[in-house]
């Protein structure tokens, strides 16, 4: 296997610098091609085809294509098209990883968008003192981070959690943890460091506190709106890197 490849996360890794919608192209098509959507052997769609399903340009595609060629996962053949010639060395029915390798990030804010408002409905309904107060600590800590990108969304993450297990109810606490761990393992993340800018930290931490505010009100109306805005801010940021 290439060296460039991560299989565990179906991202690779080139050694020059490509944009960001290339990137999500390039992780899309070895995604399908990992878990034999497009098994070895068989030829790809065209690039006119790939471009109109993913809602890119033609030359995005292409450029994508010739990340997956130089690494070794296609081959290309004038006048035939592109044909796969990567076997993954995980069984195709294999359930590792699979959820992550096939939601896309806008499949990623669709489930938020299903799942956090009515989390955050309950939390602030269920969430004892004790739970809050250490939604407070964490709230603390995460708002001393300037720069530490890695750090922030680890913080960010156990925000969501805390929110999630205040709701009182397992299941969906367990659900939001499948969202994620399917998150980190899929090329949403690329995105969220990218669009992490200093800048965008002090936002962030000023709409946690603000959430934070309404959850220890228990104002269930302004913290569901609010949720429900921040998800519509995410998914325009999401928007902008196509």
């Amino acid at each position: 296997m290439n060296k460039n490849i991560d299989e565990t996360a179906s991202t690779i890794v080139t050694s020059q610098p490509i944009g960001a919608t290339v990137q999500i192209v390039v992780d899309t098509l070895f995604a399908r091609i990992k878990s034999e959507e497009y098994p070895i052997d068989t030829r790809l769609p065209s690039e006119r085809t790939l471009a109109s399903e993913l809602g890119v340009a033609r030359n995005t595609v292409r450029e994508a294509l010739d990340v997956l060629e130089t690494q070794k996962v296609i081959r290309r053949r004038a006048g035939s098209g592109s044909f796969v010639t990567y076997r993954s060395s995980t069984p195709r029915n294999a359930p590792a990883n699979s959820v992550a390798d096939e939601t896309s990030p806008l499949d990623h804010l669709v489930v938020r968008g299903i799942l956090e408002p009515e989390m955050v409905r309950l939390a602030v309904v269920n969430m004892t003192p004790r739970m809050i107060t250490e939604l407070s600590e964490t709230l603390s800590k995460i708002e001393t981070i300037q720069t530490d990108v890695d750090q922030f969304i680890e913080l960010e993450e156990k925000i969501y959690m805390q929110i999630a297990e205040g709701t009182g109810n397992p299941l969906l606490a367990s659900c939001y943890k499948l969202s994620i761990d399917t998150y980190r393992q899929s090329f949403r993340t690329k995105l969220r460091r990218r669009n992490l800018t200093p800048k965008r930290i002090q936002d962030y931490q000023k709409r946690y506190n603000t959430l934070f505010n309404a959850i220890a009100s228990r104002d269930v109306a302004s913290a569901v709106e609010f949720i429900k805005l921040h998800l519509v801010e995410e998914q325009q940021l999401l928007l902008q890197e196509f």
